[in-house]
């Protein structure tokens, strides 16, 4: 574009550029508080994954985050059997956490587990003012003292995903496992585009593993669908033991 020269008289122009100035360092945290905001933001879902056992369909698999009030959700699962599933003794479980989403993260409240057996059934409650996990978990009396970070099997899903959409990756989270506490040490991996049911999506792939555990869990994250992940596989050394892919996706 070719250049014009200015019909106001020097003096102006050198007035605006500090008025300029002073707007834009105004404005500047207030845009850059919305842009945060906006990339915070985590919505109701509910997925649908296949749910393969060494590459064998056992499950179909429905997840669904609800917004219950304020800062409080309710994020849940239920499987139906597929294939060999039919052949399992043990019906699927349904589990539930209740949970809050703050500006310091993912905290649960609360965690049930419903197997129709009492030896794989659980009831857990935390309390955050008293900094405690109390209740029955696996058969397992709970009584636990917590620090922020810790979660249930179903709320480090969330954490997760809430830590993705605020920029962040997970280096540590601690998980509820019966009558103990288990370190899980979380990493970016790289990128891939890979096919789903959805589509041809890019995802960024991040990983989880229990100190000097043989198993690494991956997650195959899609930024498109708010970092839902779209591929989950458990390995144990070379031999994958069990993955999830997703089926369908319904966001509000």
């Amino acid at each position: 574009m070719a250049s014009r020269s200015p019909r106001r008289p020097p003096r102006r122009v050198a007035r605006a550029a500090p008025l300029a100035g002073l707007l834009t360092a105004l404005l500047a945290p207030a845009i850059a508080a919305a842009a945060a905001a906006a990339a915070e933001d985590i919505t109701p879902f509910r997925a649908s994954y296949e749910w393969l056992w060494h590459g064998a369909a056992v499950a179909i698999s429905t997840l669904q985050l609800v917004h219950r009030e304020g800062d409080v959700w309710v994020y849940s699962s239920s499987s139906e059997p597929r294939g060999l599933g039919h052949l399992y003794p043990m019906q699927p479980p349904r589990l539930q956490s209740v949970l809050r989403i703050t500006d310091q993260g993912v905290q649960p409240l609360s965690f049930h587990a419903d197997a129709g057996s009492v030896a794989h059934n659980a009831d857990v409650s935390f309390d955050w003012q008293m900094h405690r996990a109390t209740g029955v978990y696996e058969g397992a009396s709970v009584d636990l003292p917590i620090s922020n970070g810790v979660q249930d099997d179903l709320s480090v899903q969330i954490a997760l995903i809430v830590d993705l959409l605020r920029g962040q990756t997970p280096e540590n989270l601690s998980m509820i496992d019966k009558d103990t506490l288990r370190d899980y040490r979380y990493q970016r991996e790289g990128q891939a585009a890979i096919d789903t049911a959805l589509g041809h999506i890019d995802t960024v792939i991040y990983s989880s593993q229990h100190p000097g555990s043989p198993r690494v869990t991956r997650f195959w994250c899609a930024p498109s669908a708010g970092y839902l992940p779209v591929r989950v596989e458990q390995k144990r050394l070379d031999s994958v033991e069990w993955s999830m892919q997703i089926r369908s996706l319904q966001r509000n």
